[in-house]
């Protein structure tokens, strides 16, 4: 007869997936070999598979006949002397090998453990701990212990080796990709969807785990959270593609950033990255998943939230801050239809640029010679001689190789001929902007005009994704950009991805072997905010550029055009272009822009009345009225923290935006 334990072992031999080095290792201590560590200290976050690997450590261990002390982190007692007691074979028996799972919650115990309690180890004994947190450095350091202690962090699983796991649970093929997506090659996540299996699926067979999955992952994956606030804290994060202290006091103005930041920033879940804290997948999709299921009202209210900070960053912060803003905007709204077409949002091919050097030219011009033919390669030289500045090179973060290139052209009006003699796609860019509308003197064009990624060749791609975002950057803040441009040679494909963003000009112009589609937009028409905004609107709900009244729009429509108005205030060009002008409120009269900004200026003197008003009308005043600079400056000029400023600023803009709803629903107030 089979025991329990042998099938149990048994059924965790079947299932078990990678760890090899880990499991190479504690095999040579198993046989005795001199070389091999004493001390094997293994860590990562909640749900990474540490209690798993410790388990099958566990078999290995009794297969070889030693003597097996198991402890739970979480059940040992305040006193150090229970603990010793409960290992006590550790130091009696000889070959004993003693596994401490959940030791994050004795840790307290770590000084004494390698001062006083290890060193008494019996002849041949082991020790296995493993636990969230990393051991003390002073620890892997300590020549005393090199050799002796071997410390693993342990890593989500590869592609290949989730994918297997699902496979061998039966998901069917149609479903693992989004398995995959949400699980990150978190062990926990993929095996609670593993247990699941093909059955119970939704009709549109898209994995939306259930609150019980949720709550297993939470508790697995998280643990206790001390407070609301910080509960608030983890649903900024979650939705955030990196979180900042400054991201966390402008989207909670009204808690304690610091504390909320150092908290997270301990979490064994959360990478540290120069942009800022950027939690693990399994982790990220957990927290979010549950806010929507729980509170969907407080979900689309952070990402708002969120997506108002990264507008006004996008105005605002300094040119070195404002490259990776829309990146990060669109990351909030990565599931709409649109964005999903156009971006790539996949780590496996992380990315940075840096300007060019002239060392790079050759590796650039063989790059456009591989994939766009050596006619393509001879415009590069030319760009790259007369626009330098325009060129980024992308590096594999991981390795450092050169991997892809972009050019982002700024061409003043009028054209330079020898532009137009030599480059056949900035030509058929000019021919365009004759036919749409000249631009005038003094104006210029932006065109994307190389993306050069052999390895993914004009797929969507970080490449696309960074250059993108810099691309719209630069025409927030550029003065007088009349037309943006971006050029693809796979026409048809990026016609039905581009559209509903950029226009397809018809333009098919011939460098090489190889045709070329031209796609724009004219600037002058659609002010960036509201361009933006038609990637991130609901799908049910027309973007802001869209806004012709309330018959027409939705009141989010019309809320974010009230913000577009008052960003632009400063830009008299590009405030009379903004989507409001053309609401009712201002439409019938003969200068519908200045009627406009008599309006606003009324609308929120009026506020001083109300009780809640008094500061908040300060705020907005100061903000967008006084030439403040920035909303850090108007902050300083009131005498507030920023972060109260922010509040009184955000309560304004909420009674500003109702006020002027009424008003273009049911036209002005009238007097009693």
């Amino acid at each position: 007869m089979v025991s329990i334990g042998e099938r149990l072992s048994s059924a965790r031999v079947q299932a078990f997936i990678g760890r090899d080095d880990e499991l190479g290792r504690f095999g040579q201590a198993l046989a005795g070999d001199p070389q091999a560590p004493f001390a094997f200290y293994v860590f990562g976050p909640g749900g990474i598979g540490k209690s798993t690997l410790l388990r099958r450590l566990a078999d290995h261990a009794r297969t070889a006949g030693r003597p097996l002390v198991e402890l739970d982190g979480r059940f040992v007692g305040r006193d150090p002397a229970d603990f010793e007691r409960a290992a006590g074979p550790f130091v009696d028996s000889p070959g004993t090998v003693l596994l401490v799972d959940s030791f994050e919650h004795c840790q307290w115990l770590e000084s004494r453990l390698w001062h006083h309690f290890l060193p008494r180890a019996a002849d041949g004994a082991l020790v296995v701990l493993g636990g969230r947190l990393a051991p003390q450095p002073q620890w892997s350091a300590d020549p005393a212990w090199t050799g002796l202690l071997h410390v693993a962090e342990l890593e989500p699983f590869s592609p290949e080796q989730a994918r297997s796991l699902l496979v061998a649970a039966r998901i069917r093929p149609e479903l693992r990709d989004m398995v995959l997506r949400f699980a990150g090659g978190n062990p926990l996540a993929l095996s609670l969807a593993a247990a699941r299996g093909s059955s119970g699926w939704s009709g549109e067979d898209v994995w939306a785990p259930s609150a019980d999955v949720l709550r297993t992952l939470l508790v697995g994956l998280i643990g206790e959270v001390p407070s609301a606030a910080h509960r608030r804290a983890l649903e900024v994060v979650a939705q955030a593609h990196s979180t900042s202290e400054e991201l966390l006091s402008a989207v909670l103005p009204d808690e304690d950033a610091h504390l909320l930041f150092g908290w997270l920033r301990e979490l064994p879940f959360m990478e540290a990255t120069h942009r800022g804290l950027h939690p693990h997948d399994a982790a990220r999709e957990t927290l979010a998943a549950d806010l929507r299921w729980r509170a969907p009202n407080a979900f689309v209210s952070v990402r708002r939230r969120l997506a108002e900070e990264y507008m006004r960053l996008l105005r605002e912060a300094p040119e070195e801050r404002v490259w990776t803003v829309t990146d990060e905007l669109f990351y909030l709204f990565r599931e709409v239809a649109t964005l999903a077409r156009l971006r790539s949002w996949s780590r496996e091919d992380e990315v940075h640029d840096r300007p060019l050097h002239p060392d790079d030219l050759d590796i650039l011009l063989g790059m456009a010679t591989e994939t766009e033919g050596p006619a393509s390669a001879e415009l590069v030289r030319y760009w790259a001689r007369r626009q330098p500045q325009a060129f980024s090179v992308y590096r594999l973060v991981a390795t450092g190789r050169i991997v892809a290139f972009t050019a982002r052209l700024a061409l003043p009006a009028p054209p330079d001929p020898e532009d137009l003699a030599t480059d056949p796609v900035i030509a058929a860019a000019w021919a365009y902007t004759e036919a749409a509308g000249p631009v005038g003197p003094g104006d210029h064009i932006g065109v994307s005009r190389f993306t050069i990624y052999p390895e993914r060749y004009q797929v969507p791609s970080r490449v696309i994704d960074l250059s993108s975002s810099r691309a719209q950057a630069e025409a927030a803040r550029a003065r007088g950009r009349a037309y943006g441009f971006a050029v693809w040679r796979d026409a048809d494909t990026w016609a039905e991805r581009v559209k509903g963003t950029l226009v397809d000009t018809g333009a098919r112009p011939r460098v090489g072997a190889h045709t070329y589609g031209v796609f724009g937009v004219d600037w002058r028409q659609v002010p960036v905010e509201a361009w933006l905004g038609r990637f991130i609107s609901a799908p049910d709900e027309p973007d802001a550029a869209a806004l012709s009244g309330p018959a027409h729009g939705t009141r989010t429509a019309f809320d974010q055009a009230v913000r577009e108005a008052l960003a632009h205030w400063r830009d008299p060009a590009a405030f009379a272009a903004c989507a409001l002008v053309r609401a009712r409120l201002a439409a019938d009269s003969d200068d519908p822009a200045g009627e406009l900004r008599t309006l606003l200026r009324q609308e929120v003197d009026d506020l001083a009345p109300d009780p809640r008003g008094v500061r908040a009308r300060e705020a907005l005043a100061a903000g967008y009225f006084s030439g403040a600079p920035t909303q850090e400056a108007a902050a300083r000029r009131l005498g507030l923290p920023y972060g109260t400023y922010r509040r009184h600023l955000r309560q304004g803009l909420d009674l500003l935006c109702q006020a002027l709803w009424e008003r273009e629903s049911h036209g002005p107030r009238t007097a009693p």
